[in-house]
């Protein structure tokens, strides 16, 4: 695998972050390396509050942060002091969601999954990237049982299982959706999505499921129970309305990569991508709208509260919307920095996350 491929999938921008040079590496030097990450638990550091932060969630009142090398911070006091909290493993964790206040996941590079249940103060590795491309290739398999190897989807499958297999546990996943304690979906670069049905004690592959014969890359996933979306490269979005059975190709105005996706409580969907292109649809994808944020920065996050929606940027700008997501007035305060997330406090505050850590902000324009 050499550095353009590898480099280029990091598409979402606080991935940015992996150094290119570690993408080169190829063979036993990689494989190796990428056996330390996962054995070798995060290292516990001082100043880990202004490292490389990738995503933010609520667990009840509590928040929690993931971010390079296996970090996870915790904070009880809405944000005015962190403390971090031991990771088995030492990759980069680009995504961190909560069903409630004790239950919870978090993905990251080299196809791994953790899992919490206690407000993530511990966490266990459920699934990692060798054991990804195996359930991939035994789905292969099972298809081509199925239906025969000349099939198309058939050869096509098993490519894509063939190549999991020889590149090693090297795929980030880049994000996750659980409808509740049980029933969740991860997804992330070249197509990689898993489902699980038992709270990730077990994992299947979901390949066969998704209209996406490339493999493009997908970024993003978001969900309301019975209707899920994901969003990726070149313009992909693909959903379904069966809580995740089956995904069908959703068109959309833009062919460029979406890097956050949001559905609301009467089945609007935003999309939000590079060079601020953005788009709302009030009927799960059947029309678009288009969403004018007054500037070419990249949508990065997209986090709904129930009355409000909030979107971040790769200037470190913040747009609320008060109308579901139709449109977006821009808040008062900019930071200096990407912005990969951010989760809304009430009161006017925010804890944002990105490249250079974490910020208590409030909507009027203070930082504290």
């Amino acid at each position: 695998m050499n550095c353009d491929p590898s480099c280029g999938l990091m598409q979402r921008l606080w991935l940015l972050l992996v150094v290119c040079a570690a993408c080169c590496r190829t063979g036993p030097v990689l494989a190796q390396a990428q056996d330390g990450v996962l054995q070798r638990p995060a290292l516990m550091a001082p100043q880990s509050v202004r490292g490389a932060l990738l995503a933010v969630a609520l667990a009840g009142r509590r928040i929690v942060t993931v971010g390079e090398r296996g970090i996870v911070l915790l904070s009880d006091d809405r944000g005015a002091n962190w403390r971090q909290v031991p990771v088995p493993v030492s990759v980069s964790l680009t995504a961190v969601r909560f069903v409630n206040e004790k239950t919870g996941w978090a993905t990251g590079h080299s196809g791994v999954v953790l899992a919490t249940s206690d407000g993530g103060e511990s966490w266990t590795r459920q699934l990692e990237g060798r054991a990804a491309a195996e359930l991939v290739m035994s789905s292969a398999k099972a298809m081509e049982q199925r239906l025969g190897g000349n099939d198309p989807a058939v050869k096509r499958a098993l490519l894509a299982a063939t190549r999991f297999q020889a590149d090693g546990p090297d795929k980030p996943l880049l994000d996750l959706y659980f409808s509740n304690a049980r029933r969740g979906m991860v997804v992330g670069a070249y197509g990689l999505a898993l489902v699980t049905e038992d709270g990730g004690k077990t994992w299947a592959s979901a390949l066969d499921r998704l209209d996406n014969p490339k493999g493009l890359h997908l970024n993003a996933i978001a969900g309301d129970g019975q209707n899920i979306v994901i969003a990726g490269e070149q313009g992909l979005v693909l959903r379904s309305t069966d809580g995740g059975k089956q995904f069908a190709r959703v068109e959309t105005p833009y062919r460029g990569s979406w890097f956050a996706v949001h559905i609301g409580a009467q089945r609007q969907v935003v999309v939000g991508g590079l060079q601020g292109n953005a788009f709302f649809s009030p009927d799960l994808g059947a029309t678009w709208q288009r969403i004018d944020f007054g500037m070419q920065a990249s949508i990065t996050s997209l986090t709904g509260n129930g009355s409000q929606l909030f979107a971040a940027n790769e200037a470190g700008v913040l747009y609320v919307s008060k109308n579901a997501g139709r449109s977006f007035e821009r808040l008062p305060w900019q930071g200096s920095v990407p912005l990969a997330g951010l989760v809304e406090l009430g009161g006017d505050a925010f804890v944002s996350v990105g490249l250079r850590g974490l910020q208590r902000v409030h909507g009027r324009g203070e930082k504290s």
